[in-house]
C-alpha cells in the first residue's frame, strides 16, 4: 500500500495526543476522520469545552465526529463509511471490539510507558512516583484486554532528577508524535513486525500498574521517606498537584496547601514528628517526614496564586509547632 492511498483515523482528546495528529498531517497522511469526545461542561458557568483535538481538527478542516456511545449503531455506520485502512489511538478511551477490529490494518495506540509496564490510566504520574530511572513510549495493536496488545515500537528516555509530570508529559509527547509516523511507516511499508507483551517479561508480578488518578491519591503521608514524599510532588506537578492540610485548632477549618515541588533536606540530627512544620517564616518552610525533612520551594495555598516559598511567606505566617496531615 502507498502512503496517498492509506485512510486513517485518528482518535484522541486531549493536547498529548494534538502532537501525533499534527505529526500526521504535517507528514501529508491522509487522516479521514478525527474521533474526539464530546464538549464537555467545565468551570463555574459549565461553558462546554471543545477538546485540544476537535480545535487543532476544526482548524485543520479535518472531518470530525464527537460520539457520545462509542457503540452506538448509527456512529458505527459513520466509521465505517470512512473506509479506514487504519486507526489510531492517542489518548482517547477504551473501544469497543466493534470500533478497533473495524480497519484491515488493524487499530495501533500510543502509550506513555515502557509496555508492558505501567498499563493504564496515568503512566507518567506513576513512574515519577515510584522513582523510576527511565520511560518511554510504546505503540502496540489494540486487542481484548487493555494496554496488553502486540508491541510494535519501544523508545526509551531518561528521567532526571528535575523532572516532573509536566515536563515528562511534554518530552513524551513528542517522543510519541515521532513514533506514531515511524510507526505507519513502517505499516505502509510492510515492515512493522510487532511481538506479544509476554516477551517483554519473565515474571507478570515485576509489572507495576498505573491506575487512575483520584483525589485521596494526591495526598501525602508525611510518614513515609522523604524520597517517596518528594516522588510524589513531583509525580503531580503541576496537575492535579499534591496536596496537603495544614492542622489548626479546633476553632479553625484545616487550610490545604498544594505543593508542587520540594527539595530533600539534611536532618541535623533533630526530627521532629511527622509532619511537623519547620521554618523562619522568611525563607525556608521545611516539613519532618520519617527519616528527615523536605524543603518545600513551591506552593498554592487554597484560593490564592502559586508561589515560591520565600514570596509565599512574606504575606504569611506559620505558627510555632503546626502540623501538615
Amino acid at each position: 500500500m502507498k502512503k496517498e492511498t492509506l485512510r486513517i483515523i485518528f482518535m484522541g482528546t486531549p493536547d498529548f495526543a494534538v502532537e501525533s495528529l499534527k505529526a500526521l498531517v504535517e507528514n501529508h497522511y491522509n487522516v479521514v476522520g478525527v474521533i474526539t469526545m464530546p464538549d464537555k461542561a467545565v468551570g463555574r458557568g459549565y461553558k462546554r469545552q471543545p477538546s485540544a483535538v476537535k480545535q487543532y481538527a476544526l482548524h485543520n478542516g479535518l472531518n470530525l465526529l464527537q460520539p457520545a456511545n462509542l457503540k452506538d449503531p448509527s456512529f458505527l455506520d459513520q466509521l465505517r463509511a470512512l473506509k479506514a485502512d487504519l486507526q489510531i489511538v492517542v489518548a482517547f478511551r477504551m473501544l469497543p471490539e466493534a470500533v478497533w477490529s473495524m480497519p484491515p490494518l488493524g487499530t495501533f495506540n500510543l502509550h506513555a510507558s515502557l509496555l508492558p509496564q505501567y498499563r493504564g490510566a496515568a503512566p507518567i504520574n506513576w513512574a515519577l512516583i515510584n522513582g523510576e530511572k527511565e520511560t518511554g513510549v510504546t505503540t502496540f495493536f489494540l486487542s481484548h484486554q487493555i494496554d496488553t496488545g502486540r508491541i510494535i515500537f519501544r523508545e526509551k528516555t531518561p528521567i532526571s532528577e528535575s523532572d516532573n509530570a509536566g515536563t515528562l508529559h511534554d518530552r513524551l509527547m513528542t517522543m510519541g508524535a515521532a513514533l506514531v509516523v515511524k510507526t505507519v511507516e513502517a505499516i505502509v511499508n510492510g515492515t512493522a513486525e510487532s511481538l506479544p507483551q509476554q516477551e517483554w517479561y519473565s515474571d507478570e508480578h515485576t509489572l507495576r500498574s498505573a491506575p487512575k488518578i483520584f483525589k485521596e491519591t494526591c495526598r501525602i503521608d508525611w510518614n513515609r521517606t522523604a524520597e517517596e514524599v518528594r516522588n510524589l510532588i513531583r509525580g503531580f506537578s503541576p496537575y492535579p498537584a499534591a496536596w496537603t492540610e495544614l492542622l489548626m485548632d479546633n476553632s479553625r477549618e484545616p487550610l490545604r496547601l498544594k505543593l508542587f515541588a520540594a527539595e530533600i533536606v539534611e536532618t541535623d540530627g533533630v526530627v521532629l514528628p511527622t509532619g511537623t512544620v519547620r521554618t523562619d517564616n522568611q525563607s525556608f518552610l521545611d516539613v519532618a517526614v520519617r527519616d528527615g525533612y523536605i524543603r518545600v520551594t513551591d506552593l498554592q495555598l487554597s484560593g490564592k496564586k502559586r508561589m515560591q516559598t520565600s514570596d509565599f511567606l512574606h504575606g504569611y505566617s506559620f505558627p510555632e509547632g503546626c502540623r501538615l496531615g
